[in-house]
């Protein structure tokens, strides 16, 4: 990840508009190309490593594991080393991160409606 300027104008913007505005904090936590296709694929439940890297194929192992990382950060997915021979790890949805399912599939719903292929 990039380190942010704490002190810069656009930081300082971002912070207030996301402390005055939900909406705009909660598409912080969301924000970007790969972070709601993370959460859509464990909205059915835990999912290992390699599982979401076949699910969201596109996606680069950098930034697989950076989002993840961003995400759990965020507390919204947990990380859990699985001790067994090889060992994995698997990744599952906090409680906070499944009360996001609902705003999820209301997006996935419009995003149906308006799309045009």
């Amino acid at each position: 990840m990039h380190s942010i300027k704490e002190t810069s104008t656009n930081h300082e913007n971002r912070q207030q508009i996301t402390i005055a505005c939900p909406v705009s904090f909660t598409l912080e936590k969301l924000g970007g190309r790969w972070k709601p296709l993370i959460l859509w694929n464990l909205r059915d439940g835990q999912k290992r490593y390699s599982e979401l890297k076949k699910a969201i194929v596109p996606i680069t192992e950098k930034m697989l594991i950076q989002h993840l990382k961003q995400l759990e950060t965020d507390q919204l997915v947990v990380r859990q080393v699985v001790e067994v021979m090889p060992p994995h790890v698997t990744y599952t949805l906090t409680e906070a991160g499944r009360e996001l399912l609902p705003a999820l599939d209301s997006l996935a719903q419009w995003g149906l409606k308006h799309q045009v292929i």
